[in-house]
């Protein structure tokens, strides 16, 4: 009996060391693309007055990857479609592409195009996974506000620049 028990068990905490994994791999990829202009290219940009100052945003993503990945574990528990898992992959996609293409290729317009898209994608994820688990859909909240945020950011920063 105790067996039984301890499977489905092992099988959470593999899913949600899973979730963890593949965001922690999507942040890592995204701090190398980063890395390779924040210090040089991006300090050199005009800034709009509600920039915030560089140390924030790591703090920042990092506590939203862990509410993505808990979020996604969270849903899959719940046996969410695969459609809503496949836009929880493409929200991901996005969001590592907008680091490539902004900090990466340094080109500020197309990455408000992906920007504007992943945040289309964050909303849809989480509508998809609130009818399934309300606090997955929810997870995503501050993540789609902090994409909202960073939406305008990248705006401006296209504007001014």
């Amino acid at each position: 009996m105790q067996a039984a028990n301890t499977r489905p068990r092992l099988r959470d905490a593999a899913g949600l060391a899973t979730f963890v994994a593949i965001n922690a791999a999507v942040s890592a990829l995204g701090g190398w693309a980063t890395a390779t202009s924040v210090a040089t290219w991006y300090q050199g940009l005009a800034k709009p007055a509600f920039n915030p100052p560089d140390w924030l945003f790591a703090p920042v993503w990092t506590v939203l990857y862990l509410m993505i990945a808990v979020a996604g574990w969270r849903a899959w528990r719940r046996g969410v479609s695969r459609s809503a898992l496949t836009v929880y992959a493409v929200q991901l996609t996005l969001n590592l592409s907008w680091s490539f293409v902004f900090f990466g290729a340094r080109l500020i317009g197309p990455a408000l195009l992906v920007i504007a898209a992943l945040l289309a994608a964050i909303v849809a994820n989480a509508i998809l996974f609130w009818r399934v688990d309300r606090w997955a859909g929810a997870l995503l909240v501050p993540y789609a506000a902090w994409v909202s945020f960073a939406t305008l950011l990248n705006a401006a920063l296209w504007r001014l620049n």
